[in-house]
């Protein structure tokens, strides 16, 4: 996995990865003949099995599928790596805009990231659109003429996660909350959020950042016979958590984990045993409907087997959306073609039937999944049952609640 990581890396970094036109004599609406894409994420650290390279295969099955190029301009795409670091990615946006003419940057997969490479967007009238990030801010308060947020965000994943649970049936919860911003902010959504639809949260508890003994918060959780134990934690702290839940037997008693941000990649390296009965919020489980399958048979054939995840299908419709808008307001003027986002339906295998707000969030219907016991599981990566579908006007914040102010 390590070796094709590198080749893809090298390779972008050499040039391209995207689809060279023709003739480009009749471009004369796209600036320099050519409209060129990044996918800026972390490429070889901790986030890379998410988004990473999968997601420059993703962007390369959406230029395949629009085709060449866009009004007789070619079609290019190009990767950077900004180490999760936002000093990083605003440098390599920044050379981006300034010297290697990307109109577009796409996915980012870091909050800070995120923030730091919209606020540059936004001078230069550039348009970005977010996939792995989650912070609500890309469509709240700093929020853009041209900027997208794709996929989902804090307040969508929290609503989502209480809504779906409570719609299976789960009445009673325990929140296993980080001792820190984010863990509280997670915890407060989700006890109100649990109460306002008709659940009760029987208790919390708070741990340590980046702890390594859960046993007593487990115990505690378990303790309470609370139908959904939410973990309102992230990274090492959630992982550590599920192990040691799955030690006490907590879901093979009856009880079930509910992660806030939790990724496919993430079942494979826990494994079933462990992972089981757990819940998550995902825009994409590659195994929903035919038009899924389709799309991760293709992708398997370049990733080397292993099946793309939410933010790389993802990234897929955000880059076709992006060229289909380009193509329909005949430039790459990045104010203009984020006015033809916003006015053009998406309907993909990633967001059906979908549109795009004034404040550039993607109003897409996201799922409850729930992780396979080992025996039901009956191929490679068959890892989630989906329990329920949750319509984005029910999870996503309102327009007028946000803070955006175009």
């Amino acid at each position: 996995m390590a070796r094709w990581r590198r080749r893809l890396l090298a390779a972008s970094c050499l040039a391209v990865m995207g689809m060279v036109g023709a003739s480009v004599g009749n471009a004369a609406s796209i600036s320099g003949d050519v409209v060129r894409i990044g996918v800026l994420n972390d490429q070889v650290g901790p986030a890379s099995d998410v988004t990473g390279p999968g997601s420059v295969y993703a962007a390369r099955l959406a230029l395949e599928d629009f085709g060449p190029t866009v009004h007789g301009a070619k079609i290019e795409l190009v990767v950077g790596d900004h180490q999760n670091k936002a000093d990083v990615g605003s440098g390599v946006a920044r050379q981006w805009y300034e010297t290697g003419q990307v109109d577009m940057i796409a996915d980012i997969g870091n909050s800070a990231v995120s923030l730091a490479v919209q606020a540059l967007a936004r001078d230069r009238g550039k348009v970005v659109m977010h996939v792995g990030s989650a912070t609500d801010r890309i469509f709240g308060a700093d929020c853009s003429p041209t900027g997208f947020m794709w996929l989902y965000d804090t307040y969508a994943i929290a609503r989502a996660l209480a809504k779906g649970n409570v719609a299976v049936g789960a009445k009673t919860w325990f929140v296993l909350a980080a001792d820190y911003a984010f863990g509280h902010s997670m915890e407060g959504q989700m006890k109100k959020l649990v109460a306002d639809m008709g659940g009760q949260v029987v208790g919390s508890v708070r741990h340590p950042l980046y702890g390594t003994d859960f046993s007593s918060f487990v115990l505690q959780a378990q303790a309470s016979k609370a139908d959904v134990v939410a973990l309102a934690n992230a990274g090492p702290d959630t992982i550590n958590a599920i192990k040691q839940a799955a030690e006490f037997g907590l879901t093979q008693q009856g009880q079930n984990l509910a992660a806030t941000t939790f990724y496919l990649p993430n079942v494979h390296s826990l494994g079933l045993q462990t992972a089981q009965g757990l819940r998550v919020v995902t825009g994409f489980y590659w195994d929903r409907n035919d038009d899924t399958r389709a799309f991760d048979k293709r992708f398997r054939k370049l990733s080397g087997g292993t099946p793309p995840d939410h933010v790389h299908a993802g990234v897929y419709s955000a880059v076709l959306a992006y060229l289909r808008a380009v193509q329909a307001a005949g430039t790459d003027d990045g104010v203009k073609v984020a006015e033809t986002i916003k006015s053009l339906p998406v309907n993909d295998m990633f967001a059906e039937g979908a549109s795009v707000r004034k404040d550039g969030r993607l109003m897409n219907d996201l799922f409850l999944a729930e992780v396979k016991k080992p025996a039901d599981s009956k191929a490679p990566w068959d890892y989630y049952a989906i329990r329920t579908r949750l319509k984005a006007a029910d999870i996503i914040r309102p327009l007028d609640q946000g803070g955006c102010k175009i």
